[in-house]
């Protein structure tokens, strides 16, 4: 995701919610954040209830801030963290049938 998406996310966020602009970046930044590196550690699949409610575990423990506002914040940048968990598995899948050429025993041409 690049720094405009993730500003455009805030953006969009703050303007449905009471919440200000700095605590709002905080929590989608860390949540993306998070979700990036559990994405590059994990070949797991994740329901995405389940990865939300991760996430706002993990966010809320990270940042200070109670579950009701990390919730509101994750659920309402909820089409962000979708498309960012859709192109890192693409990418991890990408990776994976790449590495399928490299087994030792592999016929070369």
């Amino acid at each position: 995701m690049t720094e405009q998406e993730i500003n455009r996310a805030i953006q969009y966020v703050t303007a449905a919610t009471s919440y200000g602009r700095d605590t709002v970046g905080e929590i989608l930044r860390t949540g993306l954040s998070e979700l990036t590196l559990l994405s590059a550690q994990s070949s797991r699949r994740f329901e995405r209830e389940n990865l939300l409610g991760y996430l706002c575990q993990w966010t809320m423990k990270r940042t200070g801030h109670p579950e009701p506002l990390v919730r509101e914040v994750l659920d309402g940048a909820g089409r962000w963290l979708d498309e960012v968990a859709t192109t890192l598995a693409e990418q991890r899948q990408v990776g994976e049938a790449a590495g399928d050429d490299d087994e030792p025993g592999a016929a070369t041409a």
